[in-house]
């Protein structure tokens, strides 16, 4: 059992999200974060978390125990200044929590991974504004607001797969969404040159609707 682990009932574990998102070779593991103990952080990582509220350390820790499972090791996982995971030599991954569960996944260095997880409520009107581009909310017409949380989730899933390879910050206009409901898949469109990345350039992702969650995953 990895640092912190604890039993967890799997049938409550919106498991079919990740069974109609990832291949059954990609290492997905989940835990609970009510059940998330901090004290089981190793030092370097409850350091990050000391000025955090409980809420968030649980979260945070949730996030750790679901990365190691994923990895198959029991190592720290600190995080980097930019608030990134700073994941071990010779593994990579992606994490993300939402309502009670984090998720965690973990693959080759060389890949590009990200996972977003997300209650399916509507986005605020003010957020909704921020993230959808005229394209996006003209696709969808009078069903923008039913897909827009589907759509922030992929774009916050193509950032994080992007992020180790470019390392910087940009907006939700970034990224262009397409997305096919029947599929159950999307693709991210870079809208500007973010190097090493060109304008133009596609992320391909999968999403998945069950349980009163997104999820959203690429794997490239």
């Amino acid at each position: 059992m990895t640092h912190g682990a604890h039993p967890t009932n799997r049938r409550q574990m919106p498991e079919a999200l990740a069974a109609d998102v990832f291949d059954p070779g990609l290492a997905v593991a989940w835990a609970e974060i009510a059940r998330a103990d901090p004290a089981t952080l190793f030092d370097i990582e409850r350091a990050a978390m000391r000025s955090a509220v409980p809420h968030r350390q649980r979260e945070f820790t949730a996030g750790r125990i679901a990365a190691r499972a994923a990895m198959g090791r029991d190592l720290a996982i600190p995080m980097a200044d930019d608030r990134s995971p700073l994941w071990p030599t010779g593994a990579n991954g992606s994490i993300s929590h939402a309502g009670g569960w984090a998720i965690a996944i973990a693959g080759q260095p060389e890949q590009m991974l990200g996972v977003d997880l997300e209650r399916d409520e509507p986005l605020p009107g003010e957020v909704l504004d921020s993230v959808l581009t005229p394209t996006e909310r003209a696709w969808f017409g009078s069903d923008a607001d039913t897909w827009a949380r589907v759509i922030f989730s992929a774009k916050e899933c193509a950032y994080k797969a992007q992020y180790p390879r470019s390392r910087q910050i940009f907006g939700f206009d970034a990224f262009e969404i397409t997305l096919n409901p029947s599929r159950g898949s999307f693709h991210a469109k870079f809208q500007q040159a973010i190097a090493p990345f060109a304008m133009g350039d596609r992320l391909a992702g999968r999403f998945s609707r069950a349980g009163g969650y997104i999820l959203t995953g690429i794997v490239a």
